[in-house]
């Protein structure tokens, strides 16, 4: 599906408070019990927001995201050593700030029926055009916990690990710098 496609046959909106997914299959339990039993718990919460992505004329689900706040910091480093090195690659001369402002992919999946399109990767370019084009509150990186089998494609849309603490984990820590798109 080109990119073209993709606007002219989906909509991408946020979950209301009271919607209900009925269906949804991307071949991971985890992921599909979240949009079918969770995602609103989160949102009242006060947690997560999540968006999904619908074919405009049947409304059908094909894929969804949630975003929450998160912050890159001192504490996500074994040292102040390697958060330095980290910190002087991006900003030039900062000494005060111990915390950098992210937004983290909580959860993104893609129905099996829609896999193998791109539609991660537009949905990628989505979430970071939405934080550097209508940024309402000041964000420069966006953070994932990557399954270690979606390891690949964030590599592939330039997300870089944070660091090398959870390399033996379920999931690795990986962000991408939102200055670079500008």
């Amino acid at each position: 599906m080109t990119r073209e496609d993709f606007q002219e046959r989906c909509r991408v909106r946020r979950l209301n408070i009271g919607d209900q997914i009925r269906s949804f299959d991307c071949e991971d339990e985890d992921l599909n019990d979240f949009i079918l039993n969770e995602a609103t718990h989160y949102r009242n919460a006060l947690l997560a927001v999540t968006y999904v992505v619908e074919e405009k004329i049947t409304g059908e689900v094909f894929a969804y995201f949630s975003l929450a706040n998160d912050r890159i910091s001192l504490s996500d480093f074994e040292s102040k050593t390697e958060f330095n090195k980290f910190r002087k690659h991006k900003f030039v001369n900062e000494k005060r700030i111990r915390s950098y402002p992210a937004i983290k992919i909580g959860r993104l999946a893609i129905a099996k029926s829609a896999q193998h399109q791109s539609i991660g990767t537009y949905l990628l370019e989505f979430i970071e055009g939405y934080f550097i084009v209508d940024n309402k509150s000041g964000c420069r990186f966006v953070t994932v916990d990557a399954y270690v089998n979606a390891i690949p494609f964030y590599i592939k849309n330039n997300y870089q690990f944070l660091n090398n603490d959870d390399e033996d984990k379920r999931t690795r820590v990986m962000y991408f710098d939102l200055a670079s798109l500008m």
